[in-house]
């Protein structure tokens, strides 16, 4: 038998084996140093950091600068008490930069200054605020207009083996996302690949699949970009701006472990998505001038309730742009601000630093508003000074999370305030769901199945104002078909179905004896406000959306197929 010696191999085993010794070094060195180690093989290098320090320098202090974020600086070191390493620091301290060093493998160091060669062509970034307004990413955002278009685009940087393709196939995700509307980007690893979503008109799409290696670098360029620790695994929340030729657009991150590695969800906040006027919510003419009337009332508590991604904060948006005048004072408490009011003061809690909603509206109302938002009563607290505030001559806009309008009573109540004064102090009390548009292109009307003319009359029969009920075509309904206009989808857009609950004396008579949500509904009923389900269905007659979309969000009690 002939034992064949793989000389090749060999070769890769010691090489591997010597890497390891020298990463292990690395470490151990960090420790007596005091400094922090890292590994850069999977860190993708920061094309803005290399410009603080020139090549020829960096080789010379046996350093490397590899992130920057506004003036603080990360620094590879080969040994950081060699004086000319703490020399290149110094002088970094001198031209205003903050660095923190790290201990790094001299394999490390090379990797971070072989990509001095890039800088020539490199395109201009900021870690923290990703400047896509040159006119390669304005043409990206012209071009990658369909999912389709998104998905090819990824490929194609994917098959390249550039230094720099981590930050342009992030440039593409994010474009590509901005270009079709989407609210949310998900990369969600699993065993054998990475599964990329797009959550558009609040339905996830599938966008493509990606291998774990290129993953490992995005979560890295990501964490850099969004000020995240790199050599954490586990949950943070971090957030960067993408500044477009005529709008800046706030990008929140959040990175949660999973089974195969991190998760991370991109939450994006354009400013447009959030700026509708209260007429095009979706609210029905009726219960429209019910709530015109009560947002006009000096004091008072107007609450939007309902799951997250509702569109609660679009309506209280939409109230305080009806509401502002120049004679009075409006300040927001928001969480985070996702869309700036002209002549309003908004103010961003931060509970790192003991900034919460109800610290923040305490020290809101002592500057005398005439007007308060609170972004989400979440706790007793805010709840007992959002209440009492109502009370005492202010209006207060805030959100709540519950299942309907009737069920802001009894959650008020199980968060400690006092039911004697709830009604007192809540005009209205909204409930919402965001349904998808049909697609004007290409939805079908059709008649409805026997099921669905079951539903529908009986939904129709329950509503007592008939006033409702004017013009209201009752034949036929519309369904989705698709086409290349909304992504082959059938939706395009979205719209809101809301339901209202006014604190008159049968539902005060209720609240006080600690009712159940069913209980405030039988108090309700003679205002005749449409419910979720009646609105759905007269917006699903009206041909604004359909039987199985409104299905998707609102429980209507029957099978539709």
């Amino acid at each position: 038998m002939v034992v064949e010696f793989n000389e090749e191999k060999q070769e890769k085993k010691i090489a591997d084996l010597r890497k390891r010794e020298e990463e292990e070094l690395a470490r151990a060195l960090s420790a007596k140093y005091g400094v922090s180690y890292l590994d850069l093989s999977a860190v993708p290098i920061n094309i803005g950091a290399l410009r603080t320090v020139p090549e020829a320098e960096a080789r010379a202090a046996n350093i490397a600068p590899f992130n920057i974020v506004n003036k603080n600086i990360d620094v590879a070191v080969l040994s950081p008490e060699h004086p000319k390493t703490l020399e290149a620091l110094e002088s970094l301290r001198q031209k205003g930069y903050n660095p923190t060093p790290y201990m790094v493998s001299h394999e490390s160091l090379s990797k971070v200054w072989g990509r001095y060669k890039d800088l020539s062509f490199s395109f201009e970034t900021r870690s923290g605020a990703i400047d896509i307004s040159n006119e390669e990413i304005v043409e990206l955002l012209k071009h990658v207009t369909s999912l389709s278009a998104i998905r090819a685009k990824i490929e194609e940087v994917l098959a390249q083996t550039a230094g720099f393709r981590i930050s342009r196939i992030l440039e593409i995700i994010i474009a590509g996302a901005l270009s079709v509307n989407s609210s949310d980007v998900h990369f969600e690893p699993e065993e054998d690949d990475v599964r990329l979503r797009y959550r558009l008109d609040g339905v996830l799409t599938d966008i493509l699949r990606f291998d774990q290696e290129t993953y490992r670098f995005l979560l890295s360029r990501v964490k850099l970009v969004s000020n995240l620790k790199l050599n954490i695994t586990g949950a943070q929340d971090g957030r960067f701006t993408i500044k477009l030729p005529e709008v800046e657009i706030e990008i929140r991150t959040s990175i949660l472990p999973g089974a195969y590695n991190e998760t991370i969800v991109l939450r994006i906040l354009n400013p447009s998505a959030i700026s509708v006027p209260l007429e095009k919510l979706g609210i029905h003419l009726l219960l429209l001038e019910i709530l015109q009337r009560e947002i006009a009332k000096p004091t008072g508590m107007i609450l939007a309730t309902g799951p997250t991604g509702s569109g609660k904060t679009t309506t209280l948006y939409a109230f305080l742009k009806k509401v502002h005048k120049p004679e009075i004072k409006i300040i927001t408490i928001e969480n985070p601000i996702e869309y700036h009011l002209p002549g309003i003061v908004q103010t961003q809690t931060n509970p790192d630093r003991g900034y919460t909603f109800s610290e923040g509206l305490r020290s809101a109302l002592r500057q005398d508003p005439d007007i308060i938002m609170v972004g989400e009563i979440r706790d007793a607290e805010t709840a007992e000074i959002a209440v009492n505030a109502a009370l005492t001559g202010h209006l207060v806009f805030s959100t709540l999370h519950t299942n309907d309008a009737a069920g802001s009573f009894p959650r008020l109540i199980d968060l400690g305030v006092n039911p004697k004064i709830i009604t007192s102090a809540i005009n209205v009390s909204i409930a919402q769901r965001l349904v998808r548009r049909l697609c004007p292109d290409c939805k079908q009307k059709v008649s409805p199945s026997a099921v669905e003319k079951k539903l529908i009359n009986e939904t129709l029969e329950s509503i007592r104002d008939r006033r409702y009920l004017e013009g209201v075509e009752q034949e036929f309904v519309w369904k989705a078909d698709g086409c290349e206009r909304c992504q082959m989808t059938g939706y395009k857009g979205r719209i809101g179905i809301f339901e209202a609950i006014l604190t008159d004396e049968a539902v005060e008579a209720v609240v006080r004896e600690n009712p159940s949500e069913r209980e405030v509904k039988r108090a309700a009923a003679p205002q005749n406000i449409l419910d979720l389900r009646q609105d759905g269905i007269l917006k699903v007659l009206s041909g604004t959306t359909s039987l199985e979309e409104l299905g998707r969000v609102v429980d209507l009690g029957a099978k539709l197929s």
